[in-house]
């Protein structure tokens, strides 16, 4: 058959609805055919590309690497082929969906309360928050953009700055009437220090001693999967935790928080980046407009 009466848009569309529903019979009940026509189409796929995109020796479906890396091309250039369309016949209106993934504290301390904002000057937009402290791949979750913190690893992602935040270490007002406050570094490593459940770039506190920064480990003793998470510990009066200071600045200004032995901080500070991939081209509008409203209202300066 000549190439140029294939139609290889048609034929991605249909292999990526079966991967994403998880079989032949719902892709075929969605795209109005029957499962054998599904299951000849991918074969037919197969033998032109020459390879094996799926493993047929198991009940479910089952990609090759061949397969995974196919689906993740075909499924980004047809969402390009969606957002071409809309462009064209809206006016380059940015819409669709934004899938952003972010730490709990940056959606609920930043991203969350800029929302209505965002939604009233672009209603054909609609967002997705994923919401994990973990790295997440953005190709294999369909990722638009992430929102990540601290150095960023060497990759192909693109990144945006976002600001950066100081770091202090608080505690609530009953945790110190029962503890005491620290006001050393000795008294410090006699408290519960709050840590994250993952691993960190940099596992503990970093504080001064005799004018050098050192790395505090934490307690051990409560730990956490989360920011939010830490802040609501503190907040309980579990312990101290060591935050990004726009996390905690509503419960410093209220009492519901104390920073303690801020002569023994570094001034170190954590830089938030927006990450996306943007390698292979213009990005969707969609995308785009989210990376500008977030450069431009979603910055940190605490």
């Amino acid at each position: 058959m000549a190439r140029q009466h294939i139609n290889r848009s048609g034929e991605m569309a249909v292999f990526v609805r079966a991967v994403e529903l998880g079989g032949f019979s719902a892709a075929a009940r969605e795209c109005g055919m029957t499962p054998s026509a599904v299951s000849k189409l991918v074969q037919r796929l197969e033998e032109r590309l020459g390879v094996r995109l799926i493993n047929r020796s198991t009940r479910q479906l089952q990609l090759t690497p061949e397969g995974c890396a196919f689906h993740e091309r075909a499924a980004s250039i047809l969402a390009d082929i969606d957002d071409a369309e809309r462009q064209a016949s809206a006016g380059d209106t940015p819409s669709g969906r934004v899938r952003l993934n972010a730490s709990a504290s940056f959606a609920t301390h930043v991203l969350m309360p800029l929302l209505p904002d965002l939604l009233r000057s672009l209603p054909e937009l609609a967002v997705d928050i994923i919401q994990t402290d973990a790295v997440v791949d953005l190709m294999a979750e369909r990722v638009d953009i992430a929102i990540r913190a601290g150095t960023l690893k060497s990759s192909t992602l693109v990144a945006r700055k976002l600001g950066s935040t100081s770091m202090t270490i608080v505690g609530a007002p009953s945790y110190l009437e029962c503890r005491g406050k620290p006001e050393s570094l000795d008294d410090l490593r006699t408290h519960n220090r709050l840590s994250l459940n993952y691993v960190r770039a940099v596992d503990g506190w970093p504080v001064l001693e005799n004018g050098l920064t050192i790395q505090l480990p934490p307690s051990e003793k409560v730990r956490v999967s989360d920011g939010e998470g830490l802040r609501r510990l503190a907040l309980a009066g579990v312990g101290l935790a060591r935050m990004a200071t726009f996390t905690v600045r509503g419960d410093i200004d209220t009492g519901r928080l104390v920073p303690v032995v801020e002569h023994l901080n570094p001034g170190d500070r954590e830089t938030f980046h927006a990450v996306f991939q943007g390698q292979g081209g213009a990005l969707p509008s969609r995308v785009r407009v989210m990376l500008d409203f977030l450069a431009a209202r979603a910055r940190l300066s605490d």
